[in-house]
């Protein structure tokens, strides 16, 4: 990480998809974060049968490291 990369220093996660089959064409929940430097971006979207994040675990982070977190457990949850 380069010293000057932006960290997370709030996380929203939006709602989670209602349950089948009434959910079937809710959307995914979106990752919000906002930077160190103000900005705001969405930083991701994910499967919440696949995958879990917490808004805790990603405060305190770059961009790039939150998005590795994301990675990771994804490509543990297709190990199983």
């Amino acid at each position: 990480m380069i010293v000057n990369d932006p960290i997370i220093v709030k996380c929203n996660i939006s709602p989670y998809p209602r349950p089948m089959p009434i959910g079937r064409f809710d959307q995914m929940p979106e990752v919000i974060v906002k930077l160190n430097n103000g900005e705001e971006l969405v930083l991701f979207k994910f499967y919440p049968d696949e995958i879990t994040i917490n808004e805790s675990e990603l405060i305190g982070l770059s961009v790039e490291q939150a998005k590795r977190i994301k990675f990771e457990k994804e490509v543990r949850s297709l190990q199983y």
